[in-house]
C-alpha cells in the first residue's frame, strides 16, 4: 500500500525570524487566510483577554514573546500545512534547532528596518547545515525602513544563496502603495487591514499608465528595480530552492494582513512535501506502508488541569491509525498513548489517522524522551536531534524543603521537554540547571511555581561549561570518573557530562585523560554528532 497521494498534500514548514520581527503576528495571519481561525489575536496588547494563538504559557502571555515551540495544522487549497512557531528569542534556541529537525522547510521572517538580525543568522545556519529550503518574507513595509535592493544583497550574503524576487513594494512607509506580484503580473493595492482577511484591489501591470499617475515616482521607481533585478538576478528555479540554493522573497505588512496571501500561496505552490529521512541503518521512504516518527518535543502542562504530557511527534514514514501498537526504540517498551491529537496551539483535536509531515501528540504519562524514534516494530533509530552544552548554570535550592517530591517531579519533566538541562551531581548535593541563556532559569523558576506549586532559590554554581564524556575503555573510563567525581553529573537522559570550572579546567583534564572524549553536542541515545577539538 502506498501513501504517496496524501504524502503529496502535506506541508511542514518553521517560521524563524529575530524577536519582534514579526514572526507571531505573521502566524496568525497564515491562520487566517487559511479559515483556520477568524479573528487573529493581539500580540502587542499583552494584559489584553486575547493573545496570540500561538503563545498559551503564562510567562508569554505576560511578556508578549514566545518562549516555546507551537504547532499548527491548517487546511488550505486541498493541502494539508502543519506549520511550527519557534521562539525568537536566542535564550530558546535549542528548542527552535529542534524544531528544524522536525520540517521540510522555513519560512524566514526579516524586519523591513533592521535587515539581517543575530538570532535569524543563528537560525539560516542550521538551516544550511540541514540543506532546509528557505522562503524569505520582508515585513513591516508599512513602515519606514531599508532599501528593498540593499536588503536583497544583505539577505544574500547572509544566506550564501541567491535572493529571487517574488513580489516587489511600491513605495514604503506612509507612501507603501502596495506589492507588484511578478509571477501573476498585476500589483495587489495596500490597504490596511485589522483583523479580518481583507479584498484588496488588484491592478493587472497592463494598466500601468494608471499606476503611474495614481503612485508617480514610487511606481516608476519600483518598475525600474523589477527590470534591474530582471536582468541581473537569477530567473526562479524549483529544484535549486528546494536544494537550498535560492530563496524567493516576499514583501508585505504582516500586521496589515498584506502580502500574507501570496506567501500562503508559495508554501503550497513551491515548499516541498516530506522526503525520505536517513536512519542509523537505512533511507526511509515517507510513502511506506510501516508508521514511524519521532519525538522532536515533549510539553509537560499544557492543560494545567489534567497535568498532562504531550509528546510532539513528527511523522516521517506510513499511516498512523487510531488504537495501532506502537513501541519506543530505546527502551523496546509499546507505547499507549492515552490519546492522540493535533494542534491549533493550545486547541486539540483527535486524531484518526495521520501520514507522512503530520505533527501529532501524544498524551502520556512518561516512558517517552525528547529523540525517540516510534515505529510499529521496526528497529529503526533516526539521528540529528541536537543537545548543545549549556554555558550558564545555577543550583536549586527549595524555600520549602517539604517540597522535595514536587521539586524531583518538576525538574525531571522540565529536564526531559529540554526547557533547561537538569543535572544531578554524582557526589549528591543540590540539583544544577544548565542554560544556553539567563531567560531560561526565569522560565524554570516560573514555571515551578505555576504548574508544581514549588518556590525556589537560584543559587550562584561555581561551573561555567558541560561536556559529556565517552571513553576508549571501561578501565579508562574508571579511572577518570575515580579522579574526577566532585565535577561528574548525569544530564535528565542519565548521560556522564564534565563540569567544568574554567576553559583552563577542561584543557587541564584532557591533556591528563587522552583517552576520555569530551563532547560540546550529544545526540538522543549516545549519538554524538562531533567530538571536542
Amino acid at each position: 500500500m502506498s501513501f504517496a497521494s496524501e504524502t503529496r498534500r502535506r506541508r511542514t514548514f518553521a517560521i524563524i525570524s529575530h524577536p519582534d520581527a514579526g514572526k507571531t503576528t505573521l502566524t496568525e495571519k497564515l491562520l487566517l487566510f487559511s479559515g483556520a481561525i477568524h479573528i487573529a489575536g493581539s500580540v502587542k496588547a499583552r494584559k489584553a483577554s486575547r493573545h496570540a494563538t500561538s503563545d498559551w504559557m503564562e510567562i508569554e502571555k505576560q511578556r508578549g514573546i514566545s518562549v516555546a515551540s507551537s504547532v499548527m495544522q491548517m487546511l488550505y487549497r486541498e493541502h494539508v500545512v502543519n506549520l511550527l512557531d519557534t521562539p525568537g528569542h536566542k535564550d530558546f534556541s535549542e528548542d527552535t534547532y529542534r524544531v528544524l529537525t522536525a520540517v521540510d522547510s522555513a519560512l524566514m521572517v526579516i524586519d523591513a528596518a533592521n535587515g539581517v538580525e543575530a538570532q535569524t543568522k543563528r537560525l539560516i545556519e542550521v538551516c544550511r547545515q540541514r540543506d532546509t529550503p528557505i522562503i524569505t518574507f520582508v515585513n513591516k513595509m508599512d513602515r519606514e525602513g531599508r532599501d528593498p535592493i540593499s536588503l536583497l544583497d544583505e539577505i544574500e550574503a547572509e544566506l550564501g544563496m541567491p535572493c529571487v524576487p517574488m513580489t516587489w513594494p511600491v513605495g514604503q512607509g506612509k507612501a507603501f502603495g502596495g506589492i507588484v506580484n511578478l509571477r501573476q503580473r498585476n500589483m495587489r493595492l495596500f490597504k490596511a487591514g485589522a483583523d479580518r482577511v481583507t479584498d484588496d484591489e488588484v491592478v493587472p501591470l497592463s494598466e500601468a499608465d494608471t499606476l503611474r499617475q495614481r503612485f508617480g515616482h514610487d511606481f516608476e521607481l519600483a518598475e525600474q528595480n523589477i527590470e534591474l533585478l530582471t536582468e541581473a538576478a537569477p530567473a526562479f528555479d524549483l529544484q535549486a530552492f528546494l536544494a537550498a540554493k535560492q530563496t524567493p522573497v516576499f514583501f508585505g505588512s504582516a500586521v496589515n494582513n498584506f502580502g500574507v496571501q501570496e506567501v500562503l500561496d508559495a508554501l503550497v505552490d513551491l515548499a516541498p512535501s516530506p522526503a525520505p529521512r536517513q536512519t542509523t541503518t537505512r533511507v526511509v521512504e515517507p510513502d511506506e506502508e510501516q508508521f514511524s516518527g519521532v519525538v522532536f518535543k515533549v510539553q509537560a502542562n499544557m492543560d494545567p488541569s489534567h497535568r498532562d504530557r504531550i509528546a510532539f511527534v513528527r511523522v516521517y514514514s506510513g499511516r498512523y491509525a487510531q488504537g495501532m501498537k506502537l513501541k519506543v526504540q530505546r527502551t523496546g517498551k509499546e507505547l499507549r498513548p492515552t490519546s492522540v491529537v493535533t494542534f491549533l496551539s493550545q486547541r486539540r483535536e483527535a486524531v484518526d489517522e495521520a501520514y507522512a509531515g503530520d505533527i501529532i501528540g501524544f498524551t502520556t504519562h512518561g516512558g517517552v524522551q525528547l529523540g525517540d524514534t516510534i515505529t510499529e516494530g521496526e528497529s529503526l533509530q533516526y539521528t540529528g536531534l541536537p543537545f548543545f552544552a549549556p554555558e550558564l548554570f545555577q543550583a536549586v535550592e527549595l524555600a520549602n524543603p517539604m517540597k522535595s517530591k514536587q521539586l524531583q517531579a518538576g525538574l525531571m519533566q522540565l529536564g526531559e521537554e529540554g526547557a533547561i538541562q537538569v543535572f544531578r551531581p554524582q557526589e549528591g548535593g543540590a540539583m544544577l540547571l544548565g542554560a544556553v541563556g539567563q531567560l531560561q532559569f526565569e522560565v524554570v523558576q516560573h514555571r515551578l511555581k505555576a504548574e508544581y506549586s514549588v518556590d525556589v532559590r537560584l543559587m550562584a554554581s561555581r561551573f561555567v561549561g558541560a561536556r559529556w564524556i565517552t571513553a576508549d575503555s571501561a578501565d579508562e573510563l574508571k579511572k577518570f570518573t575515580d579522579a574526577n567525581a566532585s565535577k561528574l553529573a548525569l544530564d535528565a537522559a542519565d548521560t556522564l557530562a564534565y563540569l567544568m570550572t574554567s576553559p583552563y579546567d577542561l584543557r587541564l583534564t584532557q591533556e591528563r585523560f587522552p583517552k576520555i572524549h569530551f563532547h560540546p553536542l550529544r545526540e538522543h541515545a549516545g549519538l554524538v554528532l562531533q567530538k571536542a577539538a
